[in-house]
């Protein structure tokens, strides 16, 4: 026995220092790691690299068989024996695994061989908000009485939500009401409770159900709700009196009238429901006894009968007090009194009824033609039913007997004129022969439609509009307006410019918009060019067949200051308004050194040109004349004088912005031989070329009295022609001797010139005398050698050597 429990005990021992071993070498050969992954995510979606992560070498795996040891059938995750990594295997739900555990962690058992190691792997699935929050029923429905008081409380279901954490339900919202509130509760962890909570007592007769929405939102980014519908019905109170329709009740009968007849019919009405809202019509405690023979009322219908006889002179009206009382608990009841007047004999008026009506009537319809038919009925025979009809007002109507007894025609009596009149309400009154006579009205409206009968009205005729040069081309530059008296479409204007009845086709320069009349131009206008034309504008309705009118605009031009000042002289041969002028160092004071002569394209003070000296070397020797730019000395010259002067002439015009220009005249000073020397040499040089002037001067000269003699006689044919203001608008008076502007009248000294026609170009001619102020302008719309200068002297000199300087 000894013996034997001896070696039990040295057995037992023997299988604990096993289990010591076991436990040791066990928890060297495991090793434990931990992954995370976001639910739903797709399959095979990598979770880590376990191998890697374990430090296995990846080429042992498949011999020593890594796997995945105690997973279901469908396991979520699959290891890859080639390298070590464990994937996504299935659709991974966290709510489906874990239920609403705020921790959702997977433990998964690895296992290699030879030598045997196990390993944990630790799988946490994160909460991802995919699901909304969801209430057991999609309605709820309660019953709440209108006389509970403010402060109830009403719990409701709560909404489920199986995301866990933040993502769960966080907030209930109610659509917005005057009776309810919300109020929630915290009931435990994750769990909010709502109630509704009144706060202002209800009123079953305003409302009877009243439908709120209630939301649950989830703490999701973005959030999830969900919604319950809850509606409320008010249960009723006795709380409402009996309510008739009219304050006053009155009603009509005629004597003898049948029993049964039907006197008036009154109605109340109860905003209760049930017996509480049902009505009983019944007469008042205080009526006579004798009323309650001659009447009798219906407690359900409150229809009022005759059921005695009733004789007007016995009494002409009747007061029945009548009460309407519910039937409540406790009942309400209320009176109300009806007034009964009793008419005698003829007691009927004429009733009009129209049978056949037109709604409107074309202006130019015929006299006679018919509007309307009307049939007169008069319920009492005899005399008190025999009616006449007429239209009561002074209209262009009449009332026409029919062929049928009370059958009468409304027609036209004299011609119509909507834009006189378009409407006209027709008061026809029938009249009975009763004693007294009875009659009664009907009053029907008449519309008078449109007939295309009136052309386009231009507002002006003809229009005159004024417009700056350089107009812009965006913007319209005027506009016509015309207006039509008919209506709708035949009022409906459009606009256009016949192209081939512009004067010139300058209509081809413009466009019109055919709806507001608008005119643009497609090109800027240039006064140098164009001052005036004239053109037409149509105006066309749109009805069937059109109307339309014309009308004449004419436009003139007004001048910009758009042109600078032009040097004619000095110029260079190279074009630039220089000039070099010799002149002896023994001149006097005032001696003529030069004069620069300039045009201005533009006309009035636009081309009215002005000369000051920009720049000079000695201020005290030259003077400028501002209005002839004349340059003369202003003393003699000394000896201390230098012998070569540098003056810069400033040309502007007078233009609200002027525009200038410079011309540059270099003064030599020389002493007197050497002025004579060079005034011979010049003078030999002209006697050289003298041959072949003198053969072109005498073609020229000859070629000038010609054009000049056919000159006056247009210009007489002119003045002749045109009134003495047309010339004065366009000839101004502008005293200066000087640079010529375009269509002016300028005197020089005791002469008077008058220069008609284009503007000065740089090639026009100076035609020597008259100290060579007077300008012969080739007309560019005319054969060039034709000229349109009238001078009322003209003296032909030999040209002198300064007098194209």
């Amino acid at each position: 026995m000894e013996q034997s429990g001896r070696q039990a005990w040295i057995e037992r021992w023997r299988c604990v220092a096993y289990m010591v071993a076991l436990v040791t070498l066990w928890s060297e050969a495991s090793a434990q790691i931990r992954y995370s992954i976001s639910e739903e995510v797709k399959e095979g979606s990598v979770v880590g690299n376990i191998a890697k992560d374990l430090g296995i070498d990846k080429a042992t795996l498949k011999d020593r068989e890594y796997r995945i040891v105690g997973s279901s059938t469908e396991p979520l995750f699959r290891l890859n024996k080639d390298d070590g990594i464990l994937y996504v295997s299935r659709k991974v739900d966290r709510e489906e695994i874990c239920e609403r555990s705020n921790a959702c962690i997977i433990n998964l058992k690895t296992v290699l061989e030879n030598p045997l190691e196990i390993h944990y792997v630790a799988i946490e699935v994160l909460d991802v908000n995919d699901h909304s929050p969801v209430f057991p029923e999609k309605e709820k429905r309660l019953e709440i009485f209108e006389s509970t008081l403010p402060g109830a409380r009403f719990q409701l279901q709560p909404a489920r939500d199986p995301d866990g954490g933040q993502f769960t339900v966080q907030q209930y919202k109610l659509s917005q009401n005057d009776h309810f509130r919300l109020e929630v509760k915290e009931r435990g962890e994750d769990r909010k409770m709502p109630f509704l909570i009144l706060q202002k007592q209800l009123d079953r007769e305003a409302m009877r159900e009243h439908k709120l929405l209630l939301t649950a939102v989830d703490g999701g980014r973005p959030a999830r709700s969900g919604t319950i519908e809850i509606l409320i019905e008010v249960l009723d109170v006795n709380d409402n009196s009996p309510v008739f329709m009219k304050d006053v009740y009155s009603a009509v009968l005629n004597e003898n009238a049948a029993p049964g007849t039907l006197v008036i019919r009154v109605n109340a009405t109860d905003l209760d429901e049930g017996a509480n809202g049902e009505i009983v019509y019944s007469f008042g405690k205080e009526v006579d006894i004798h009323l309650q023979k001659l009447f009798n009322i219906d407690q359900k219908t409150g229809e009022i009968k005759v059921i005695g006889v009733i004789d007007f002179e016995e009494n002409e009206s009747y007061e029945l007090d009548i009460q309407a009382s519910d039937q409540g608990t406790v009942t309400f009841t209320t009176e109300k009194t009806v007034i009964i007047k009793v008419i005698d004999l003829n007691d009927n008026p004429p009733e009009i009824e129209v049978t056949s009506f037109s709604k409107s009537v074309p202006e130019d319809s015929r006299i006679g033609t018919t509007v309307a038919l009307i049939s007169v009925n008069d319920l009492d025979s005899g005399p008190n039913g025999k009616v006449s009809c007429f239209i009561r007002d002074d209209v262009p109507f009449a009332i026409s007997p029919s062929l049928q007894d009370n059958m009468y025609a409304v027609v036209t009596k004299s011609q119509l004129d909507r834009e006189e009149k378009s409407f006209y309400e027709l008061t026809i009154t029938a009249k009975d022969t009763g004693e007294p006579s009875l009659s009664s009205e009907k009053t029907i409206s008449v519309v008078v439609s449109d007939v295309n009968d009136n052309r386009p009205h231009f507002f002006l005729s003809p229009y005159t509009f004024y417009i700056s040069e350089n107009n812009d081309l965006v913007a319209p530059v005027f506009s016509v307006r015309a207006s039509d008296l008919d209506d709708n479409e035949n009022a409906h204007i459009s606009y256009h410019i016949p192209r081939e009845s512009s004067v010139d086709h300058f209509g081809l320069f413009l466009n019109i918009n055919s709806e507001s009349g608008d005119i643009m131009a497609l090109k800027s206008f240039d006064f140098e060019t164009l001052k005036t034309f004239q053109f037409q504008v149509v105006a066309t309705d749109s009805g069937t067949p059109s109307l339309s009118s014309n009308v004449t605009v004419n436009v003139f031009i007004l001048d910009q200051n758009d042109n600078a000042p032009v040097i004619l002289y000095p110029v260079s041969s190279n074009g630039s308004a220089e000039g070099v002028e010799e002149i002896p160092r023994n001149v006097n004071a005032g001696h003529l050194v030069t004069k620069v002569r300039a045009y201005d394209a533009d006309i009035g003070y636009n081309g009215w040109l002005l000369f000051s000296l920009q720049e000079v070397t000695d201020h005290s020797l030259f003077a400028l004349d501002r209005y002839t730019g004349q340059i003369r000395t202003l003393r003699s010259f000394t000896e201390t004088d230098e012998a070569e002067h540098k003056l810069i002439i400033l040309v502007k015009d007078n233009g609200n912005v002027s525009l200038s220009a410079t011309a540059t005249v270099l003064v030599k000073v020389v002493e007197p031989k050497e002025a004579f020397a060079a005034s011979d040499v010049k003078s030999a040089t002209r006697d050289e070329e003298g041959t072949d002037v003198t053969f072109y001067l005498m073609i020229t000269l000859g070629s000038v009295s010609v054009l000049f003699i056919i000159s006056i006689i247009v210009l007489i044919a002119m003045q002749c022609s045109k009134s003495t203001e047309y010339t004065s608008k366009y000839l101004q008076e502008t005293n200066y001797d000087g640079t010529l502007c375009h269509s002016i009248q300028y005197r020089s000294g005791d002469k008077r010139y008058m220069l008609v026609g284009p503007r000065m170009s740089i090639g026009s001619t100076i035609v020597p005398g008259s100290h060579a102020n007077t300008l012969v302008l080739p007309d560019r719309r005319r054969p060039s050698g034709e000229v349109r200068l009238i001078n009322t002297k003209l003296s032909v000199l030999p040209v002198k050597s300064d007098l194209w300087k």
